[in-house]
């Protein structure tokens, strides 16, 4: 019996093991099929989404902007370029502490508190990339690195550079720190300024060290096209300068210049004052980035009189010799009075320009009628765009006047409004024989591979008057600048002058009517006898003087002078030995122009070693093009101005002369064969 009891325990004990091992086998082969089971899962449903976190954790993609294409002066001075400079950002989820970085890297930037919360705001918020300063300044950028933070890195960017500064800015416009045009021609041809906008993958270690780049860019497939303007860089430096000090002397609120070739239409300056320096769009007020030489629209005053004279002889309302009464300087029309400067009683329609009556030129416009003055107002090229191809160009207005008194208001230009460029076009078309051309601003633009997208050509619009009419016309307003005209001031010795001068009331649009304030303004054709330009200059709201001929004439005649000299015009008079007269620059100028040197507003000033720790030694830039020598001096914390194009011929101040950081340095460029 003891033997059978012993016999069963290890057969007992050997069933049990036998099942504790089929039970622990299909355990393990559960597992294992599981395991494979959701290895299966991973590898097929889960595949994508697992690449993304796996890229994620060693795979960066770095957005490489386009270069933005550059922005010519006729002769192609450069006007607008693009510099590359240092770009700062961070991978936050690598930041130990983002509070602690956040300020260590405000107080390395300088930041003020608003801009400190903003950039701790983005660190907070940004997963594996933020922006801590786009466009950096090297020494910035040094800063930061001095920080020696985990996750900091550093990209190359475009950053828009103005090298000729306040010249044209309006005309330029501004960009956003994204590169994109905001104002001016920067927005009116962003896509094609704007190239494309490109990436790269790159490796990173786990501390988030760039490893290795994949794939190469072609830098021309990148770049933007090239925009060549109508512009001379000379001529708009001298009617920025002429239009400033007229300004300033007569205490107004602003200013507007317009230089038109009247063969063409080509605009050769266009100038707005107050201006600002793109390169610092920020510190400047909104009123000085607008262009108001093609976005404002105002009431012109007398200036349109010629418009009308030209109008009514060509209707054959009006002859040369024919004589209004003005009534002794006032005149009655229902319950208002039209009023003159001064009591004239007969006078011809030369009488009436020189004069500027506004009475014998309401009366002319009687003569001519209501459908023919709005007919020949729209015909000159009023109250329809240019196209200029400038945002929120100005159109203008001309009301039909029904009244009597609308009539005779818009026969000396007000009751209307038109904008700088139309005033200077409609005298465009009287000095080229009566043919309106349409004024343009921009030349040609063209892709990075030399393919010419867009290209503008003199246009002729249509004739407005006979050139027999438009020559009798241009006559007649020389008389404005003689000694007993209006305009005295804005008489050259050397070429011959015919303009007009405009003295408008301006709008009140809260009482409804015309307030005190003024707008003074003359436009001129130069030289009288052959037209090479057309020369418009508006003074807004004038303190000193309200009339035209006193205010803008002296800055016209100034702006013709030089023009006349850069664009080697011979003198239309004949100047007899004992008068002394200015010498005019050969005709070589036109090939190899002069270029002026801009007054800073800083003056550069050189120190002795070891002044002060603010200073820096002027790299030598000779020989170098442009750009180089752009991001060279940038980078020493300089500001560079360039005159010219080309290769730098000559530096001031000279190298290795230690100046104030940030001080200016002029670069004179130029082409060698």
């Amino acid at each position: 019996m003891r033997d059978l009891k012993a016999a069963r325990v290890p057969e007992t004990n050997t069933r049990w093991l036998r099942l504790r091992v089929m039970l622990m086998g299909g355990l393990f082969l559960g597992l294992l099929a599981v395991a494979f089971g959701r290895a299966v899962y991973l590898q097929v449903y889960e595949q994508d989404k697992l690449r993304e976190l796996a890229q994620d954790q060693y795979v960066r993609q770095i957005d490489i902007p386009a270069r933005r294409g550059d922005i010519f002066d006729r002769r192609g001075t450069p006007l607008a370029q693009s510099v590359e400079v240092d770009s700062i950002w961070a991978d936050p989820s690598m930041l130990q502490d983002v509070r602690k970085a956040a300020r260590a890297l405000a107080k390395a930037l300088k930041l003020g508190a608003q801009d400190a919360e903003e950039l701790q705001a983005r660190l907070q918020r940004g997963k594996r990339f933020a922006w801590v300063k786009r466009q950096a300044k090297p020494q910035e950028v040094e800063a930061v690195k001095a920080l020696s933070l985990a996750g900091m890195g550093f990209t190359k960017e475009p950053k828009r550079f103005y090298p000729q500064r306040e010249l044209a800015a309006q005309v330029m416009g501004v960009v956003g720190t994204d590169g994109r045009g905001l104002e001016g021609l920067e927005l009116a041809f962003n896509d094609e300024l704007s190239g494309q906008n490109s990436s790269l993958s790159g490796f990173r270690d786990a501390k988030g060290r760039k490893l290795l780049m994949q794939g190469t860019l072609d830098p021309i497939e990148r770049e933007g096209a090239s925009v060549t303007l109508t512009l001379d860089r000379h001529l708009q430096y001298v009617a920025e300068k002429a239009l400033v000090r007229a300004v300033e002397e007569s205490k107004a609120v602003a200013g507007t210049v317009v230089v038109l070739d009247p063969k063409t239409g080509e605009l050769l300056a266009l100038a707005n004052a107050p201006g600002f320096n793109p390169n610092t769009p920020g510190s400047a007020q909104q009123e000085a980035l607008r262009n108001r030489a093609a976005l404002d629209a105002f009431e012109p005053g007398s200036t349109t009189k010629a418009f009308v004279i030209a109008a009514a002889l060509e209707e054959k309302a009006l002859k040369p010799e024919d004589v209004f009464f003005c009534e002794n300087g006032a005149w009655r029309i229902g319950r208002y009075t039209i009023n003159d400067t001064h009591s004239y009683a007969w006078l011809s329609a030369k009488g009436i320009l020189q004069v500027s009556s506004n009475i014998c030129a309401a009366k002319v416009g009687q003569v001519l009628g209501r459908e023919r003055l709005v007919a020949y107002y729209h015909a000159f090229g009023f109250a329809e765009r240019t196209g200029l191809s400038l945002p929120g160009e100005g159109k203008g207005i001309i009301p039909f006047p029904k009244a009597e008194v609308a009539l005779a208001t818009q026969s000396f230009g007000q009751g209307m409004t038109a904008t700088a460029v139309q005033i200077a076009a409609g005298y465009g078309a009287l000095a080229n024989e009566g043919v309106l051309m349409r004024p343009y601003l921009v030349s040609k633009v063209v892709d990075p591979d030399g393919v010419v997208l867009l290209e503008n050509r003199p246009v002729e619009v249509r004739r407005v008057v006979s050139s027999k009419v438009a020559r009798q016309v241009v006559g007649m307003l020389e008389s404005v600048v003689a000694k007993e005209g209006t305009a005295p001031k804005a008489a050259m010795q050397e070429y011959r002058v015919a303009g007009k001068t405009g003295t408008a009331e301006k709008a009140d649009p809260v009482a409804r009517g015309y307030s005190d304030k003024r707008i003074a303004s003359f436009v001129g054709v130069v030289p009288a006898d052959n037209p090479r330009a057309v020369i418009l200059v508006v003074v807004d709201e004038p303190k000193t003087d309200v009339y035209g001929g006193l205010v803008a004439a002296p800055a016209f005649k100034e702006i013709a002078t030089a023009a006349m000299a850069h664009l080697a015009v011979p003198s239309s008079r004949t100047i007899s030995p004992e008068v002394a007269v200015a010498p005019v620059a050969p005709p070589v100028a036109a090939k190899a122009p002069l270029t002026p040197k801009p007054t800073p507003e800083r003056p550069t000033v050189a120190v002795q070693e070891g002044e002060g720790s603010g200073t820096v030694r002027v790299p030598d830039v000779q020989g170098q093009v442009g750009r180089e020598a752009v991001v060279k001096l940038l980078a020493s914390a300089l500001e560079p101005q360039l005159l010219g194009s080309g290769r730098v011929v000559s530096q001031t101040p000279a190298a290795g002369v230690l100046v104030d950081k940030g001080a200016r340095v002029t670069l004179e460029l130029a082409t060698r064969p």
